[in-house]
């Protein structure tokens, strides 16, 4: 938490420490968050925020438009790796008991996602902490069509990486915002796990009104 509250400081430290290599360490980071179902940990809208301030700071070894190819290319890649792996060895992994890197709790969750919004979920549960690893993952688990899954699961990841890499690039280094880093980045991650706590609190009122 305390790296992700201060990602422009860590982030301008790889900068410095690795050059051009930061690159691949961004990419790995949005990979994983966005391919892997043990990885639904990782930052997502607040490390594309805090990368898109650091394009703008003048000097900066980071290209904006490079990051946006490179964040891009990860996102779509990752999204796509999650749809195989649920498409070809979904039903084993759905059955997995839960552990440190496996939540079945947070699949379900996806899966409810998945079934209220159908094709649309791939581009929704992008904007949403947790659910967007899932989402991928439960799509190919319930066989989506291939075609459909690329075509929203580019949208997705345009519209994702557009929007936070740019709002970061254009707000990031406002005197207020990098006063206030730390609260800005907790009030972006505050937002995006928004929906998710108001699906549970509609889910618990529900049920609270089923057993009355």
């Amino acid at each position: 938490m305390h790296t992700m509250l201060h990602l422009d400081v860590f982030l301008a430290q790889w900068t410095v420490a690795y050059g051009a290599w930061v690159y691949l360490i961004l990419f790995a980071i949005v990979y994983a968050e966005t391919g892997l179902v043990v990885c639904p940990f990782l930052p997502g809208d607040s490390l594309l925020f805090a990368v898109g301030a650091l394009c703008a700071i003048e000097g900066s070894a980071l290209n904006y438009l490079n990051v946006w190819i490179v964040l891009f290319i990860a996102a779509f890649l990752g999204d796509n790796t999650n749809y195989q792996v649920g498409l070809r060895i979904g039903e084993r992994i759905a059955h997995v008991n839960n552990s440190f890197f496996f939540n079945r709790k947070n699949l379900h969750k996806a899966q409810e996602f998945y079934k209220k919004y159908g094709s649309f979920a791939v581009v929704f549960a992008r904007f949403m902490p947790i659910v967007r690893t899932f989402a991928p993952f439960t799509a190919g688990l319930a066989k989506m069509p291939y075609l459909r899954f690329i075509t929203f699961s580019l949208v997705a990841s345009v519209t994702w990486i557009s929007l936070f890499l740019t709002t970061g690039f254009y707000f990031g280094n406002l005197p207020v915002v990098k006063k206030n880093f730390h609260l800005v980045i907790f009030a972006v991650i505050i937002l995006s796990l928004l929906p998710i706590v108001i699906g549970v609190i509609k889910n618990s009122w529900a049920e609270r009104k089923a057993k009355v």
